[in-house]
Formats: C-alpha cells, structure tokens, sequence
C-alpha cells in the first residue's frame, strides 16, 4: 500500500485545503436558494450532491493530512473557524445579506474554543 506524500506543513495545507472545501460545501448547501428557487427540490439536491463531491474530494485529503498534527477535536474546530470565515463573506457578499454584530459574537466564541481546544 503506497504511503501518503510527505507534506511540510501538514496543519497549514490543512486549513487551506479545508477553505477550499468549505467553500464547495457553501454553494452545495446555499447556493441553490439564489439560483435554483424556481426549481424542484430535488434538482436542488442533485446539483448540490454535484458541488459536494468537489467538498469531499478535498476535505478528506485535508482531514488526513491535518490529522498527522493535529487532534480530532482540533480539526474540528478548525473546521468550524473555516467554515464562519468562508460563510460570512459569502453571505453577504454573495447572497446580499446585511452584515451582522452577530457574525462578531459567533467570531468570538469560536475563539474561545480555539484558546480551549488548542491549550498545552
């Protein structure tokens, strides 16, 4: 069985790879409320099971490398990190919607739980 290829930073090309899925996984999820509202629901899902396999194509590579350095409970937080930075530009820049105070409170409580998950 062939190993996996060496990487220099494993938690580095982690967070990008897992931007970069969050960012398939974004339009799967929302995009079809821009586009595809005059369609049936299951046209929606179909193309959205399409983005996500572009998702799953590069958040399980990134999942795997991560996981040389990081902990379970660390990949996920930095999933959730990811998945906040890449969702409020997208909603509003994308889907117009107005900025919130709200994405500042979300912003801070996740930084509570990288100081916690990520503690010595």
């Amino acid at each position: 069985m062939p190993s996996a290829p060496i990487v220099a930073y494993p938690a580095l090309t982690c967070a990008v790879l897992l931007t970069v899925s969050n960012l398939f996984m974004t339009f799967a999820w929302y995009g079809h409320l821009k586009h595809l509202q005059a369609k049936p629901w299951w046209i929606a899902a179909l193309v959205s099971w399409g983005i996500a396999l572009f998702e799953y194509l590069l958040q399980v590579p990134a999942n795997r490398i991560g996981y040389t350095t990081l902990s379970l409970a660390q990949l996920k937080i930095l999933q959730e990190v990811v998945t906040l930075s890449v969702f409020v530009p997208f909603a509003v820049m994308y889907m117009g919607e107005p900025v919130r105070l709200d994405y500042l409170w979300a912003a801070l409580c996740l930084m509570g739980a990288v100081y916690f998950i990520f503690r010595g």
